[in-house]
């Protein structure tokens, strides 16, 4: 059997059996699914050999590289000691010591971790115990939440309550409990003479009107800190994190940190608060914080919120169970990922690195007569295009891959999120096959 009866073979069965997310299964009928047999590095290789730059990290998750041995190595000494236990009356070393160096990289402001297996489930946490917070200390009216326009804080009901991306949003919408949404600061909204921190000055006033009627009846605000991911990389500046943290005190308001996509480095420090100078009452982390390997998420919060739920009243405690919390083995690749952190200096790299990609990308498309916005936040580049064809974001996926690239455009939105370890010859790839795949989907 030659080796393109196999893959058709193989393609047809996933077609079949596997319900893909966040696809149009019927787009598969022109743009076949890549079957990757084997990852390396930055690399991904398909059955037949070919080769792809993972220019967006699968899905921002692999901080660290496809194979890495470090991590492997790591989870192979897990398995030969515990793979899981359940977290409900038993407890074990790695979800101790990695809570104790979350805490520990906070300065130990956020000094509880609580776990689950994904971002979403991260949210819903954070909404719940805020509210159960408030209703803990006496204050039950303070159940509703605020987000900004354009938010993304993931897909289950509850999330999708303070997910503004219209597609995700509207197709649920009877199932959902719609919360506020406030403007957001997005540094390309800038009128004429403004800087980014004049749009998050406004912006914060709008905020500020809002909680000055609203109060009692909110209970938190959650934000993307510094990077609106999935509604097109939107970018702002710091500013608006500093007064929105004022606000919150002042307004007495939880400030929940959606750090799933920019936490562990990508935004250029290792918590994107932390370029604020300011701490949440709430920080969220999933995607890289296990390099990639297996699902994990964590909810970190401060002694204040802790202390609302010690009781001897069963039904004062925090109420939300998941049957894989806290799991060794992704405790473990977390753990693993932290000590590549700390060994390489990775934060202080990064900066080099992400410096040499803006130049990459600068010299590549930052010329381009279609291009705007190209703009960066540490590891994070993007840019808009103008005038594109109907179907422009499929178009150029499919020209990338052609060109060896992984590149998932954001509707007019090109964006990449590498993992930290491409050298000099993977950064000037990445940008100068992001350009010809830019050039043909235009053509």
């Amino acid at each position: 059997m030659s080796s393109n009866t196999r893959n058709s073979e193989f393609l047809a069965r996933s077609l079949s059996a596997v319900w893909h997310p966040c696809t149009q299964m019927k787009h598969h009928e022109q743009l076949p699914l890549i079957p990757i047999k084997r990852g390396e590095g930055a690399w991904l290789y398909d059955m037949d050999g070919k080769r792809y730059l993972d220019g967006i990290s699968s899905w921002w998750v692999n901080l660290f590289g496809h194979a890495n041995p470090r991590i492997g190595a790591a989870l192979k000494a897990q398995l030969d000691t515990l793979e899981h236990v359940l977290l409900a009356g038993f407890t074990h070393e790695p979800v101790v010591e990695l809570s104790e160096r979350l805490a520990a990289l906070t300065g130990h402001r956020l000094g509880h971790a609580f776990y689950a297996s994904d971002g979403a489930s991260a949210t819903e946490i954070a909404l719940k115990m805020s509210v159960h917070y408030w209703r803990n200390t006496g204050r039950p009216a303070k159940n509703r939440f605020v987000s900004l326009t354009g938010s993304y804080h993931g897909e289950t009901v509850g999330a999708l309550a303070v997910t503004d991306v219209a597609i995700f949003r509207d197709a649920y919408a009877p199932l959902v409990r719609g919360g506020t949404c406030v403007p957001t600061p997005d540094a390309r909204l800038a009128e004429a003479g403004e800087t980014a921190a004049d749009v998050a000055r406004r912006a914060a006033a709008a905020l500020e009107a809002h909680l000055a009627e609203h109060a009692d009846e909110t209970a938190a605000l959650i934000v993307e800190p510094l990077v609106q991911g999935a509604s097109g990389m939107v970018m702002y500046d710091p500013e608006y994190l500093r007064l929105a943290r004022a606000l919150c005190d002042r307004y007495q308001v939880h400030l929940v940190a959606d750090e799933i996509a920019v936490g562990c480095g990508r935004s250029g420090s290792f918590f994107a608060c932390e370029q604020a100078g300011i701490w949440p009452d709430f920080l969220l982390l999933s995607k890289g914080i296990s390099g990639g390997y297996l699902p994990l998420s964590i909810v970190l919060t401060t002694d204040t919120v802790f202390d609302a739920f010690y009781d001897d009243d069963t039904a004062r405690g925090f109420l939300h169970s998941h049957s894989y919390t806290g799991n060794p083995l992704a405790c473990r690749a977390a753990l693993a990922t932290l000590d590549i952190f700390a060994q390489d200096d990775v934060i202080a790299a990064n900066r080099i690195k992400s410096q040499r990609i803006g130049e990459a990308f600068q010299s590549a498309v930052g010329g381009h007569a279609a291009v705007r916005h190209l703009r960066q936040q540490g590891m994070i580049l993007a840019f808009d295009v103008t005038d594109t064809p109907a179907g422009f974001s499929r178009r150029f996926f499919a020209e990338a891959l052609q060109r060896e690239l992984l590149l998932r455009p954001i509707g007019n939105t090109v964006y990449t999120m590498p993992p930290y370890i491409l050298g000099d010859d993977e950064i000037h790839f990445l940008a100068s096959r992001c350009a010809a795949a830019l050039e043909a989907s235009l053509a």
